[in-house]
């Protein structure tokens, strides 16, 4: 596969999200750091060392888990790492995400290029080679329970390592050995230790982490327009946005939220239209004048989950782990709780933010409550519906949300005989996240498009500079006011604006970058 992104060198330095996203997403090419590879190779050598030792050492010369204190032979131990990768890729269910899939590989060679795990440099080398070639293993939906890592993902990637399982290359589904033979890879052939170390680590949840993080800090300044464009159009009043009432409340994603709000109005003659003595309005609804509270204690969550990600980002995530000194111990750093509860939040805020948004919509549709404007935005009140059903639309989307956000870390399920006897189902958590992130979205895009057409009824007065410019690039896509049309396409277009960041864009096109 060709690749034209700046290389990510993974080995001497943490990993950032940027580094996760370019590599999982953008196909960016890794290079392995050479300093790294020598102190991988020293740490091989402390296996090895005990490996021929005849006190016992667990995962170098014992079974696993429950199976701890079972001895295996030299002999016997090559086939035990196989087979200890055979037996736990026993994922189920769809295909995961191709971004998904290269994340949690990356963030594995992460961790084995830390020297704290014991591998074989030719088997970070063949993980890289993997990433680079876009060969990429079948990894499935259901399978971890996020307790020693995500343990069915990551042997599903270390079973194609081996030669073994599917994979797809250019979404092709091939056989892992076929595609490996083609891109000039020899499969692995693990040694002691190393089945551990492939599938030990909270790798699957951590790269989905990695990219909400990178695509809710987008949503997130994209909510703070979607707001700015509603109270706009519905002539709501900029004035509770005001940088001294935000810092009698000090907390840092208000302040942001309420300046954006504060650039994005400015200058817009809607809402000048209505700030002389004959308004009458003592104040507007809370989803207008609340915003800032909202999507800033959103972003504050975000800034938390951002920290939890970094860390975790420097780690070494393994059992046992090799120390600095050349011991090697058990631990219970794979367990995925830190990770787990942050992905947790975020699909509490990600469900908040998108009701806020929808009912910002709702407002422009009730003639009572949108100033002024036709019922439900329609061309011809009574035979057209206008924007009706685009709100049931985000209503069934937001009611799915706050079902998402329902926590998955405090439902752990004992697994393996009772010794892995409370989990963190951080991998379930994650895998909401991404879907409510999706429906964020898309509730957001309808409130941009409902927004834009009521700013577009109030004709002769228009919006703003930055709004107007939003507004101009979702008439790319997607048509003004009008008699009813086939509106799901449109809905598909205005997603597709406010999820690729042109919403942001357009307004950051005007008034430079917002927080």
């Amino acid at each position: 596969m060709l690749v034209t992104q700046t290389s990510v060198t993974v080995g001497g330095a943490p990993l950032t999200v940027a580094d996760v996203v370019a590599v999982a997403r953008h196909d960016a090419p890794v290079v392995l750091d050479e300093g790294a590879l020598t102190a991988v190779d020293a740490s091989r050598a402390i296996v090895e060392a005990l490996a021929d030792d005849t006190e016992p050492h667990y995962g170098i010369s014992t079974g696993f888990g429950a199976l701890a204190t079972t001895f295996i032979p030299g002999d016997r131990r090559a086939q035990l790492q196989a087979s200890l990768v055979r037996s736990h890729a026993a994922g189920s269910g769809p295909e995961v995400e191709r971004e998904v899939v290269r994340a949690l590989m990356l963030l594995r060679l992460a961790t084995l290029m830390t020297a704290r795990t014991g591998a074989q440099r030719r088997t970070v080398e063949t993980y890289a080679a993997l990433l680079n070639t876009g060969i990429t293993p079948v990894v499935h939906e259901y399978g971890s329970l996020g307790c020693s890592g995500d343990l069915a993902p990551l042997a599903h990637c270390a079973l194609a390592a081996m030669g073994e399982g599917r994979v797809r290359v250019d979404g092709e589904l091939l056989d892992a050995a076929d595609a490996l033979a083609a891109a000039g890879i020899e499969p692995v052939v693990l040694a002691e230790k190393e089945g551990l170390a492939l599938i030990n680590g909270t790798d699957g949840m951590l790269g989905m982490l990695a990219l909400a993080i990178h695509d809710l800090h987008g949503l997130l300044t994209t909510a703070d327009i979607a707001a700015a464009m509603s109270v706009e159009a519905l002539l709501g009043t900029d004035a509770v946005f005001a940088d001294d009432l935000q810092r009698l409340r000090p907390h840092p994603g208000q302040a942001a939220s309420a300046s954006n709000l504060r650039t994005l109005l400015a200058g817009s003659p809607l809402v000048a239209s209505h700030k002389g003595p004959e308004c009458t309005r003592v104040q507007d609804a809370y989803s207008l004048r609340c915003s800032p509270q909202v999507h800033g204690g959103a972003r504050d969550t975000l800034e938390h989950a951002s920290l939890v990600a970094a860390r975790e980002l420097a780690s070494a995530v393994d059992n046992p782990v090799l120390t600095l000194d050349g011991r090697v111990e058990s631990n219970g750093n794979f367990h995925g709780a830190p990770v787990a509860y942050v992905l947790d939040f975020l699909a509490i805020v990600v469900a908040d933010v998108a009701s806020m948004s929808e009912r910002r919509t709702d407002r422009f549709l009730d003639p009572a409550r949108n100033q002024g404007l036709p019922p439900f935005l329609a061309h011809e009140v009574g035979v057209d519906s206008g924007l009706m059903i685009a709100q049931y639309t985000a209503a069934g989307i937001v009611s799915e949300l706050k079902r998402l956000a329902a926590p998955a870390s405090a439902d752990s399920i004992p697994s393996s005989a009772m010794q892995e006897d409370h989990v963190s189902m951080g991998w379930s958590g994650a895998r909401k996240l991404r879907r409510a992130i999706d429906g964020l979205a898309r509730v957001l895009a309808i409130e941009v498009m409902t927004a834009a057409r009521g700013a577009e009824l109030r004709a002769p007065l228009g919006q703003g500079p930055a709004t107007s410019a939003v507004t101009a690039g979702l008439r790319a896509t997607v048509p003004g006011p009008g008699p009813d049309r086939h509106l799901s396409p449109e809905i598909e277009a205005a997603v597709a604006y406010v999820a690729s960041g042109g919403a942001r864009d357009a307004a950051e096109s005007v008034v430079g970058p917002l927080a």
